[in-house]
């Protein structure tokens, strides 16, 4: 069954299965992640698990989605959306940036690269609940920058997604190959801060 088929049942053990499934993928992986494990974890059935999530990559594809949707919504409930771009790219470039350093954030990259060629439909939908939210959370306060007059952007989707990517940089690459050693916030600050100048140069009015 494909994960696109397959439906998810809620009911009273839903966040105990998220819950146990989110600690077992995140210690072994996807592929290494058994079903006995997740129950045993979740302290429920295989049939419990089973009745929620009949398929692995489904349960995986919506532990990723409800903790990126948690992280955006917690994000967004300390940012300031009216303050200026060089205020607001720093917070969100930081929380951009912390996140994809993370453990979640990591292994979640990890799991989809190695899954992506034979399930997908697994990139697809880890795209959509990840990277792909991130670009219209980042593109709604750009739209109402600009409507401001402190942004001029030809277009939202690229600048967004230029944006990440800055962020990103080179910490995000050096540790997902294991040789970024201790990464401080000052190494981050000074990522972020490097993106938030260069972004605003290519975008910025001077009005913000």
């Amino acid at each position: 069954m494909s994960t696109a088929a397959a439906e998810i049942k809620k009911g009273r053990k839903f966040d105990q299965v998220l819950e146990g499934a989110r600690m077992i993928f995140m210690r072994d992986g996807f592929e290494g992640a058994s079903v006995d494990d997740i129950a045993r974890a979740a302290g429920v059935s295989k049939a419990t698990l089973y009745s929620y999530f009949p398929d692995k990559r489904l349960l995986f594809l919506e532990v990723a989605r409800m903790e990126c949707n948690r992280q955006a919504e917690e994000a967004l409930a300390v940012m300031d959306t009216a303050a200026p771009p060089e205020v607001f790219l720093r917070e969100a470039g930081g929380r951009i940036l912390t996140f994809f350093l993370s453990d979640f954030g990591q292994q979640m990259y990890r799991i989809c690269v190695a899954e992506s060629a034979r399930f997908p439909e697994l990139g697809c939908r880890f795209y959509d609940s990840g990277p792909a939210l991130l670009r219209d959370r980042l593109t709604t306060y750009l739209s109402e920058a600009e409507a401001r007059g402190e942004l001029r952007i030809p277009d939202m989707d690229l600048a967004a997604n230029q944006f990440a990517e800055l962020c990103k940089s080179d910490l995000f690459v050096r540790s997902i190959c294991g040789v970024a050693g201790e990464i401080t916030q000052t190494d981050i600050g000074r990522v972020v801060d490097g993106a938030v100048e260069m972004f605003l140069a290519r975008y910025g009015t001077g009005r913000g």
